[in-house]
């Protein structure tokens, strides 16, 4: 039995922090008049969402305060110029001056830690008094804690924060850069706490991933989430959860090529997975395609591996016509390049895909540019199993592309095993026959129906893609060196 979501008061509705993915994380946002600390290194985002933060409330019509104790004012509008944002409507607060310090300390450099921090704490409340804010930014801790001096002095100076905000109605995002390590003390004083984190990898984008580490009374989700920082602030990508089970058409997904159709029993089947997987050359790519071209539902591609003038020409002059289809928008083709994509945005592009454009089908070429081009660094079996859970429970019928080590000789493994995943599982294999390279396909597994257990010949070209008839004198096509000894009356001729 699944456990109730916790839900707000109706008086009391969640205030948004102005980051949709996030407030998809804390089921609604963050409680009305609480404090919470967002701890993370320097350059994690922190900032950025603080900013979106107080622009939610500034849209919503309330007041907000960015309290800068480690930056310039200047400095903070110019990161939110560098957004497209202005700054408009949020009060600024910044650090006391030495002219605003008491005279006798005569300070000739300015230094955050010759400022006592009784003045800057008297600063900061005499500039809430004053404005009564619903939302207020401190940025960040690390210079109170240096104006504090010990660790008790700090900690009863944040509790006295708490206190005072406490009966003030306004919610308080503290910003942590964890420069003296993780707090716990920090954090067992804030209602909820949220980790940021910078994972950087030898190629391409670094990758940012978000997790909530603590939320009194209501069941966050849990686990890492991945989050990018682009013009225009932050987009968090949460886990995907497979939705109800959607209707799904009992007419099969077909090939348009007759044989094939008759070796999987009729077609694919809506709401299923199939894998294709064999050598590289093997045709894989092209029978993965053939699916997407000849139905008449709207489709999403994605190539890791082939670039997409060379695709394009290849399908085309198979009798395809995919240029054709792109430029009239059914099918939807995307060229990911390594370091790009982040597993979690990865994974809402195609959620994007099939819930906001209409998809019906989806091809992935292949798991093994996938695996290279998006960084990883946990679970990728458990990544795609989410994807295709939720593709799966939405009716689309999903293809996926992967390539085994190695061309002729015994197969190597996979890099990635998602055939048990897989509802149909397609083999293609090269073998040799009146002294010519031949391809050979057959089905290995479909839990749909029953499907033809025999092995056809397949060829590519010049305008289309042949099947032959089922051939029975076959040897050793499972140890990935099959050997025909059958009469050549079944097997394709060169012409």
């Amino acid at each position: 039995m699944a456990t109730p979501k916790l839900t707000f008061p109706a008086s009391e509705p969640p205030v948004c922090s102005g980051i949709a993915g996030l407030d998809t994380l804390l089921h609604g946002g963050f409680t009305p008049n609480r404090m919470y600390l967002i701890e993370g290194r320097p350059g994690t985002g922190k900032t950025t969402i603080a900013m979106q933060f107080l622009l939610e409330g500034r849209d919503r019509g309330e007041r907000g305060l960015y309290v800068a104790l480690s930056e310039t004012t200047n400095e903070l509008r110019a990161v939110g110029a560098s957004h497209g944002w202005t700054l408009d409507g949020i009060e600024l607060f910044q650090l006391p001056t030495p002219h605003t310090a008491a005279v006798e300390e005569q300070y000739t450099l300015y230094h955050p830690a010759e400022v006592e921090l009784g003045d800057t704490i008297r600063a900061l409340m005499a500039t809430v008094d004053r404005l009564r804010p619903a939302r207020i930014v401190l940025d960040s801790l690390s210079e109170l804690k240096l104006l504090a001096r010990d660790p008790l002095r700090f900690r009863r100076q944040i509790l006295a924060l708490k206190t005072y905000f406490a009966g003030m109605d306004t919610t308080v995002l503290l910003l942590d850069d964890q420069a003296g390590g993780e707090d716990s003390q920090l954090q067992s004083l804030c209602h909820g706490v949220l980790l940021l984190e910078q994972l950087p990898f030898e190629y391409g984008r670094a990758r940012r991933r978000v997790r909530v580490v603590k939320f009194r009374g209501v069941a966050a989700t849990e686990g890492f989430h991945d989050f990018t920082i682009n013009r225009g602030g932050i987009a968090v990508f949460p886990q995907i959860e497979p939705p109800g089970q959607s209707d799904v058409s009992a007419k099969p997904v077909e090939s348009g090529i007759a044989e094939m159709d008759r070796l999987v029993g009729g077609g694919l089947a809506w709401g299923t997975t199939t894998l294709f997987i064999g050598p590289a050359g093997s045709g894989k790519s092209t029978l993965a395609t053939q699916y997407i071209a000849h139905t008449r539902e709207p489709a999403s591609l994605y190539l890791f591996d082939e670039r997409m003038r060379t695709y394009l020409h290849r399908c085309d002059s198979l009798g395809m016509r995919m240029s054709e289809q792109i430029d009239s928008g059914r099918i939807r083709a995307s060229q990911i390049e390594p370091g790009q994509l982040s597993p979690g945005e990865f994974s809402h592009r195609v959620r994007r895909d099939v819930d906001e454009l209409g998809a019906r089908m989806v091809l992935i070429d292949s798991i093994n540019g996938y695996l290279h081009a998006i960084p990883q660094s946990d679970a990728p079996l458990a990544r795609m199993h989410e994807l295709l859970s939720f593709l799966n429970e939405r009716g689309v019928a999903t293809i996926l592309v992967l390539a085994q080590h190695g061309i002729v000789g015994t197969m190597m493994s996979t890099p990635l095993d998602v055939s048990y995943l897989a509802d149909t599982v397609m083999m293609l294999r090269f073998f040799e026959a009146q002294g010519r390279v031949r391809r050979a396909i057959s089905v290995v597994k479909m839990r749909t129906h029953v499907h033809e257990s025999t092995i056809r010949e397949l060829k590519l070209g010049p305008d289309r893609i042949h099947i032959g008839e089922a051939l029975t004198g076959f040897q050793g096509v499972l140890t990935g060196v099959p050997r025909y000894i059958g009469t050549n009356q079944g097997l394709l001729d060169a012409d």
